[in-house]
């Protein structure tokens, strides 16, 4: 694990418990999402052939240049609906949602609901 943080271990266990039960198909893929303390970062993932289909990220240029108002919760929201309209292009309408051991709370919520919005279904 090489984590010495506990919070950071804890979150790392919440993380592993949720991935033996969520697992991403080609039909239904899996939303996964990383939070630092600066950015957001979502991806869908098609975990039989161990592949990104999709990723969006409040780094991305087409969020970066927009300045959003209500800080790092209304970005969350934002790449919620990027990646939803990235998703849909390429077809994916339904996936499951990993929320990586964080709790689903503010800027995860958001990311949630933003891609609920965009179209996807979960």
């Amino acid at each position: 694990m090489g984590k010495t943080n506990p919070r950071q271990k804890a979150r790392f266990r919440r993380k592993l418990r949720i991935r033996k039960k969520v697992f991403g198909t080609k039909e239904r893929p899996r939303l996964s999402v990383f939070r630092s303390n600066r950015y957001i970062v979502a991806q869908i993932i098609d975990d039989e052939q161990g592949m990104t289909i999709v990723a969006a990220s409040s780094m991305a240029s087409d969020l970066k240049d927009k300045t959003v108002e209500g800080g790092k919760t209304a970005a969350a929201k934002e790449v919620g609906k990027l990646i939803a309209a990235r998703a849909r292009e390429k077809g994916i309408e339904q996936v499951v949602f990993d929320r990586g051991g964080y709790l689903y709370h503010g800027r995860v919520k958001a990311l949630a609901e933003g891609a609920r919005e965009g179209g996807l279904v979960f």
